[in-house]
């Protein structure tokens, strides 16, 4: 099932008009610091594991800068495409992490001939979500909403498991339910852990 998402064109148009939602909310909402309008200040992505064609505009990610003399803040809205800087998809990180749990070698092969990612990095994933993730003050913050509680040390299947609905919609929940996590608009939060848009090796 996993798989079918990961190969599935419709999904990542579904995440890309999410993600322009979350643009333009933000934009409406102005600057946080002075209220100043904002200006589009999109920064280049190289996204990995999706499909061959990936809509249009899957190598910019939404972002803006205040338009106000002196302050100039940026702000880079929420996304369900991206985890932070990570070079991968999120619905890679996402998915090919949660089929890490009891794979066998014939399935990281098939990972590696579908995405590309090998099973060092594979390993590097699921350290992240059982260790940056799970220990963060958003997720600890969070994960009272779900009873009963959600298990650390299978992250993130096992809160991927926790959201319903037809076809790819649990992933599409499960993106939106992370990507509000502590993400401020000079880009350090959760998931963007450096300042300057810059993208994470793997």
């Amino acid at each position: 099932m996993y798989l079918t998402w990961l190969t599935d064109a419709r999904l990542y148009e579904v995440l890309a008009r999410i993600d322009d939602d979350l643009a333009e909310t933000a934009r409406r909402a102005g600057c946080l610091v002075c209220a100043g309008v904002l200006h589009s200040a999109r920064f280049p992505r190289k996204p990995r594991g999706g499909p061959a064609e990936l809509p249009t505009g899957y190598d910019r990610r939404h972002s803006f800068c205040c338009a106000a003399d002196g302050c100039r803040k940026r702000r880079t809205p929420p996304s369900v495409r991206f985890l932070g800087r990570k070079v991968y998809l999120g619905a890679v990180v996402v998915l090919a992490a949660a089929l890490r749990h009891g794979l066998t070698g014939a399935r990281v092969a098939r990972l590696r001939q579908l995405l590309g990612v090998d099973a060092r990095t594979l390993e590097r994933w699921r350290h992240w979500w059982h260790r940056a993730f799970a220990e963060s003050p958003w997720w600890k913050a969070m994960r009272g909403r779900f009873a009963p509680p959600v298990p650390a040390s299978t992250l993130p299947g096992s809160l991927l498991r926790r959201f319903a609905g037809n076809g790819s919609e649990p992933l599409v929940a499960f993106l939106r339910f992370v990507a509000p996590s502590p993400t401020s608009s000079d880009g350090a939060g959760l998931f963007e852990g450096r300042r300057r848009p810059a993208e994470d090796a793997h």
